[in-house]
């Protein structure tokens, strides 16, 4: 029987990953807000409003349904997935199918990592924008993949370079 104070070892993969760079960062204004210090935050799009009261009626009478509490399908609510095939439509002119081509998820960084997670093998390398969205990069090493970094300039707009990704691509890159 293994000794009970004994802890669990955590996979190695973890010590790929760093404390998330948005956290580090909001540790950092708490610090400073508590110092007094004024902070105009430009950070990781959380809503500084609250939602119409149209919306917080919704969502409060949907609390009184009895399926609400169900679990959902897997693929997402119907009516959820054309909505957001109309709205992709009206805003971009671009066309998807919701029934193959949508899956709501609960954020960026779920779809980032089962992205990688599907498509990275051990060895493959993997293009990520410097700067960027730290979870690329976190996301390619749970994979075990290799990250490369491109560069995004102001002097570019903060557009890729083409010759760039060009000159870095092999058939390792995925």
């Amino acid at each position: 029987m293994q000794d009970k104070s004994t802890k669990m070892k955590p996979a190695s993969r973890t010590e790929l990953i760093q404390e998330y760079f948005f956290s580090k960062k909001l540790e950092e204004i708490r610090v400073l807000e508590s110092q007094g210090r004024p902070i105009v935050s430009l950070g990781i799009g959380s809503p500084d409003l609250m939602p119409p009261s149209v919306v917080i009626e919704t969502l409060r009478e949907g609390c009184y349904s009895s399926d609400a509490y169900r679990y959902k399908g897997y693929k997402g609510i119907v009516g959820l997935k054309e909505e957001m095939a109309d709205w992709y439509l009206k805003t971009y002119g671009v066309s998807v199918h919701s029934g193959t081509e949508i899956l709501p998820l609960i954020g960026s960084k779920e779809a980032i990592g089962f992205i990688s997670l599907a498509y990275l093998e051990k060895g493959d390398k993997v293009l990520v924008p410097n700067p960027g969205y730290p979870t690329y990069t976190s996301a390619a090493h749970i994979a075990g993949a290799e990250v490369v970094y491109y560069n995004l300039v102001q002097g570019n707009d903060w557009y890729p370079d083409l010759a760039e990704l060009e000159s870095l691509m092999d058939d390792s890159v995925k």
